[in-house]
C-alpha cells in the first residue's frame, strides 16, 4: 500500500524550531521528487520546498529561504523539513508530496501535519 505519513508538527513559540518528517511506504522514494506544501486557513496551498530525487538540488519559497531546510534520506525512505526561526505566519497544515521523475501519474500525498506558531 502506497503511503506518505508526516510527523513532527505541533505548537511552538515564535523563534522556535520544528523538524517535520515524511515517511514513505509501498514505493521507493529515490525515484521521486519530494515537495513540502502548506496551507493556512482561508489561503491557497503554497509550495514550501522541493528536493530532487538524488537530493542534489533544492528550491524554496521566498518566505522560508534561509530559515527552512529540506533534506532526504533515501535509505530510510524519508524526507525532512527543518524549520528554524518560526513565525506566526508559518502556521499551517504541512503536507508532503511525492512525484515520480518519469511517470507523472505516480503522484502521492500525505495527510498533513499541523504546525502552529504562537506565544
Amino acid at each position: 500500500q502506497v503511503q506518505l505519513v508526516e510527523s513532527g508538527g505541533g505548537l511552538v513559540q515564535p523563534g522556535g524550531s520544528l523538524r517535520l518528517s515524511c515517511a514513505a511506504s509501498g514505493f521507493t522514494l529515490s525515484y521521486y521528487i519530494m515537495t513540502w506544501y502548506r496551507q493556512a486557513p482561508g489561503k491557497e496551498r503554497e509550495l514550501v520546498a522541493t528536493i530532487t530525487s538524488a537530493g542534489d538540488n533544492t528550491n524554496y519559497a521566498d518566505s522560508v529561504k534561509g530559515r527552512f531546510t529540506i533534506s532526504r534520506d533515501n535509505a530510510k525512505n524519508t524526507v525532512y523539513l527543518q524549520m528554524n526561526s518560526l513565525k506566526p505566519e508559518d502556521t499551517a497544515v504541512y503536507t508532503c508530496n511525492a512525484r515520480h521523475i518519469a511517470f507523472s501519474s505516480r503522484n502521492y500525498w500525505g495527510q498533513g501535519t499541523q504546525v502552529t506558531v504562537s506565544s
